[in-house]
């Protein structure tokens, strides 16, 4: 009884207020999870202004939330041929496919929507999460990386490419480069701490198969080295052959103190012999805050926690204004990735 009251009383607020106002209530409720008030709200909205797009998708979505993916689909599935559909309204279209277990019309609105927004990053990201629910693990990792590509400072690909390359894949430089972006793109969530670990661990496995090096190697003893199409050295052999000259720093074990120095000898060389020839932001970032000298607390913040966080704690405390100043750059100078820097398979 009290329930119905209550949505009596939001019906006769709704008579009051104009289509945005009832728009901006209804969404107030969705973000706190009163789904039938969102849906009451914006059915008032929606007799106001019968033909708006964004009222019709956010009913739908909260009919999605809902679980009621009848009636979601319903609503959904009839805008993606409107004009001005939008690339969040393609990932409701397709998460409800999903959540009916219809994986081949899922397949079919992301290919869709694609066509329509082909540089969309999230569609790109949605695609490869589905690809590997099919066990299409290659297909997955190539939509993830066309994501980064086309959509450089979306974070999601590059969550699911490090996670894919480290799990999947044969190659844990890229988790390592795709992780490391991922956390300055996306810096305090819970996926943050999984990829933290992701990445220390991506720097022992690195280390500890001497094959990972096999191209360096040759190189170094006459042979020829893995080149590009055009004979020119490739991004990843370039890598690799600065960072196996530094194989004896973390001959003792892989810690943030023996990665840090790892790093900048990386950076030095790097700067020295490859960054005119593979200019890459992530680079230009960490070099900036070996300049500004934050880079130990920039990879304590990265390899500290993983490694041992009481240890972490402990450094973090002994050295609180570095620490502080490092945070305080991360907040004024996020990690910024330019769309012509791309290196990837």
């Amino acid at each position: 009884m009290a329930g119905g009251l209550l949505l009596l009383t939001h019906a006769v607020m709704a008579q009051s207020q104009d289509a945005s106002e009832l728009f901006n209530t209804a969404h107030s409720f969705l973000v706190g999870g009163d789904y039938n008030n969102a849906i009451l709200v914006l059915n008032q909205a929606l007799q106001q202004e019968p033909d708006n797009l964004q009222f019709k998708k956010e009913l739908g979505f909260a009919y999605y939330l809902k679980g009621d993916m009848s009636k979601a689909r319903s609503i959904i599935d009839p805008l993606m041929d409107k004009k001005d559909a939008d690339v969040q309204l393609f990932q409701i279209a397709g998460n409800i496919a999903q959540s009916r277990d219809d994986v081949k019309s899922a397949q079919k609105i992301y290919d869709r929507g694609l066509r329509r927004f082909p540089s969309s990053g999230e569609l790109h990201n949605e695609n490869g999460q589905l690809q590997l629910k099919l066990l299409m693990n290659d297909a997955a990792i190539k939509s993830w990386i066309t994501g980064i590509r086309v959509d450089p400072n979306y974070p999601g690909n590059y969550y699911n490419a490090a996670r894919a390359y480290y799990y999947i894949g044969k190659e844990p430089v890229w988790a390592i480069i795709y992780g490391e972006i991922f956390l300055n793109l996306e810096s305090y969530t819970d996926r943050t701490v999984e990829i933290r670990e992701l990445l220390l661990e991506s720097y022992k496995k690195l280390f500890s198969d001497a094959r990972l090096f096999e191209a360096v190697n040759d190189d170094n003893s006459g042979k020829k080295s893995k080149r590009s199409r055009s004979g020119e050295e490739d991004f990843l052999t370039a890598y690799k052959k600065i960072l196996s000259k530094q194989a004896m720093v973390v001959t003792t074990g892989i810690d943030p103190e023996s990665l840090i120095m790892l790093r900048t000898r990386f950076l030095l060389d790097w700067y020295a012999f490859y960054s005119v020839k593979f200019p890459y932001a992530l680079f230009d970032y960490q070099q900036q805050l070996l300049k500004e000298g934050l880079f130990e607390a920039y990879n304590q913040w990265i390899f500290g926690p993983p490694s041992n966080q009481a240890a972490f704690r402990s450094w973090a405390n002994l050295h609180k204004p570095s620490y502080d100043a490092y945070i305080q750059f991360q907040r004024d100078h996020p990690l910024k990735l330019r769309p012509d820097e791309y290196y990837g398979k």
